[in-house]
């Protein structure tokens, strides 16, 4: 994505996955490995010795050759198939067995010899993507297969919000973009990430809902399933919402960080975070993560003089950082002046709402309309290409 041009598209990504693996070996102690690392990633394999005919009742290449141990008799035609299967895991015992397949996407020869000089070329016959050499690749292995169970395909439009000073409106804007997409159509998670921001549930109205919060995910370290954190958090005005509790302080490990909002943008759809101004190694995960990064300031200059330390710090890590201009500037320095001297391309200009505050207070949360909604509106239309906006 390159800084400083059009707001960020939608890219176009690899189409979802689903389905089953097929793991094709007559290793027993290769095929014990390789079933134990699909049940950590949540998949029931299919299984045979040999590239298997395109059919879905049964039987291997050459006439019973191999067994599936995971055939589902309702499956369709092709289910357990050499071309159909959206993954495929070739022991590296079994390579002679696959020469002569048709070329596909997805095959991975897979086996524990680390000293085996000739094991490339059998790789490269049978048009592998990469060699996999156990234990060493366990946990990349996990992570692809996982991406088949969850139909992993286009990751989700995620956008930082950070206040460039104290009391910017970083934390209204995030809720409110995050309301916009989820009434939009988009499936959407927002997520705090501002241990000392107060709890985006409460923005919201929600602090009593039921749903995980941060301190269930601090002990996180590997991968974290993209449909089981949606379903685990609290569902707020049809989006899902990661806060804080109202406990003590609880510090996120940057590990943990990294592994929730992956799962958070396997998931597809739009995630926004709200972020602190500080910029420690575990936010530093989540910059490292975004698309964009809208940086929110006062049009007053004392926010323009501290908001330039903020977006030196972001800048190092995130990719696209664009500023939000909050209210009306002081004669002489307008939008366009603040983004100039902060160095940093201009995304809008939000006005300030004087009664919002007071409806937030009453219940209704910020972005259900009003001027912050339509923004929003315009910003999600030219980063969605949404044909139509979102009645407020």
């Amino acid at each position: 994505m390159a800084r400083g041009g059009g707001l960020p598209g939608r890219a176009a990504g690899a189409a979802p996955g689903g389905g089953r693996p097929l793991i094709i070996t007559e290793d027993p102690l290769l095929l014990d490995d390789l079933l134990r690392l699909c049940a950590a990633a949540g998949a029931e394999p299919h299984v045979h010795h040999a590239v298997p005919e395109q059919f879905g009742t049964g039987g291997d290449r050459g006439g019973g050759a191999g067994e599936d141990t995971g055939r589902d008799p309702a499956a369709r035609p092709g289910d357990t198939g050499w071309e159909s299967a959206p993954l495929v895991l070739v022991g590296d015992d079994a390579a002679r067995r696959v020469r002569g397949a048709p070329r596909r996407d997805g095959v991975f020869l897979v086996g524990r010899d680390l000293d085996d000089p000739e094991v490339w070329q059998r790789a490269v016959e049978i048009g592998a993507e990469e060699v996999l050499r156990l234990p060493d690749a366990e946990t990349f292995l996990v992570d692809r297969i996982a991406d088949v169970v969850e139909g992993a395909g286009r990751p989700a439009l995620t956008v930082g919000v950070i206040g460039g000073s104290g009391g910017a409106g970083a934390s209204t804007l995030a809720c409110a973009l995050a309301l916009r997409a989820a009434r939009a159509g988009e499936r959407t998670i927002l997520i705090d990430g501002d241990p000392l921001g107060g709890g985006m549930d409460v923005l919201l109205g929600g602090e009593g809902a039921e749903g995980l919060r941060w301190p269930d995910f601090a002990a996180s370290r590997g991968r974290v399933g993209a449909g089981a954190l949606a379903e685990s958090l609290p569902e707020l005005h049809a989006l899902r919402v990661l806060s804080w509790d109202r406990g003590d302080r609880v510090v996120v490990p940057p590990a943990a960080m990294r592994s929730v909002v992956a799962a958070a943008r396997r998931r597809g759809g739009v995630v926004v975070v709200d972020l602190p101004r500080r910029v420690d190694e575990a936010v530093a995960e989540v910059l490292a993560q975004l698309d964009l990064v809208l940086m929110v300031v006062p049009g007053e200059l004392r926010s323009v003089a501290a908001a330039g330390r903020v977006a030196a710090g972001v800048r190092m890590v995130a990719r696209d950082v664009r500023v939000v201009v909050r209210g009306r500037c002081p004669e002489g320095l307008d939008a366009e002046a603040v983004a100039g001297l902060l160095r940093v391309p201009l995304a809008g200009e939000v006005p300030v709402e004087v009664g919002l505050p007071g409806r937030v207070s009453e219940g209704e949360p910020p972005g259900a309309r009003g001027p912050l909604a339509r923004f929003c509106d315009g910003f999600w239309q030219r980063v969605l290409g949404s044909a139509q906006g979102v009645p407020a």
